[in-house]
């Protein structure tokens, strides 16, 4: 398999006046195509700023982030992303208007007819059959990010890059998502960076699963995930990777499912969180 995604020595300042936060330090990483990673750590650690510095939303203050062995220097439609908010869409158009309306403005289709025959596939690939004519505020939480992970992947990106999608969801439907997710990734078997709070989930989703440090952002291991899918708590192999998480990110053992509560420590001033300057 290529290399779909290497990551060399990246490094993440913000700054403001005179204060400095240092978000990310010394990322590498490769990825090969058609992999499913999930990255987890506690807030501030930075991997929402690793996913903006692979989309081209934030340029590495040192380093390289290349796709294809193609640097990257700014957003483009082969890394779409998926964020956790549930404000994605345009309100004013519906589930299938919001889908076509990206094919139109990338110009993967052409044509108001071809655009809708498109997205009308991807709305029943994500299992919204019958809901094509209903706008943002008519459809679930749940629906709603169906919408728009079907909007990302029709432009036929290489990287789908997927911010917590799940994170404001109840867990009823945080879990039919997990498991609609894993079915749409098999399908067109695009790569995806996911990332994550919950340690049941980067282990449920995640082929490999990079856990990292508290800030500023560092890998702290690449644990790779040999169980097969579909994936449930209940087995020998998942209760070692969940033991080992918890040995990596510091924290204590809790039920399945728990979000990350790492210890807290006093942290020197240029690794403080500001209101105006916050990596997540």
């Amino acid at each position: 398999m290529k290399h779909m995604l290497t990551i060399s020595k990246l490094t993440k300042h913000f700054s403001i006046q005179e204060r400095t936060l240092i978000a990310l330090q010394d990322i590498d990483l490769s990825v090969t195509e058609g992999e499913f990673i999930t990255i987890i750590g506690p807030s501030g650690c930075g991997k929402s700023t690793l996913l903006r510095c692979i989309a081209g939303f934030e340029p590495p203050t040192t380093g390289f982030v290349h796709v294809e062995g193609q640097e990257v220097s700014r957003p483009g439609i082969d890394r779409m992303m998926v964020f956790q908010g549930l404000d994605q869409l345009f309100p004013w158009l519906t589930a299938l208007e919001n889908v076509a309306f990206a094919l139109r403005v990338t110009r993967t289709a052409r044509g108001t007819a071809k655009s809708r025959a498109l997205a009308r596939g991807y709305i029943n690939l994500v299992g919204l059959r019958g809901y094509e004519d209903f706008y943002p505020h008519q459809l679930s939480g749940g629906m709603k990010q169906r919408v728009a992970i079907a909007r990302a992947l029709s432009v036929q990106p290489k990287i789908l890059l997927m911010d917590e999608p799940f994170g404001s969801l109840d867990a009823f439907t945080r879990k039919a998502l997990q498991e609609e997710l894993t079915s749409i990734w098999q399908k067109t078997m695009v790569t995806v960076l996911f990332v994550t709070h919950n340690i049941e989930e980067a282990i449920v989703q995640g082929d490999r699963i990079i856990a990292m440090s508290p800030q500023p952002g560092r890998i702290l291991s690449v644990i790779d995930n040999p169980i097969l899918r579909p994936r449930t708590p209940d087995s020998t192999e998942f209760a070692d990777i969940w033991d080992a998480l918890h040995r990596l990110l510091g924290i204590q053992k809790g039920p399945a499912g728990g979000a990350l509560r790492p210890p807290q420590k006093t942290a020197p001033f240029e690794e403080i969180e500001t209101p105006h300057l916050v990596a997540t």
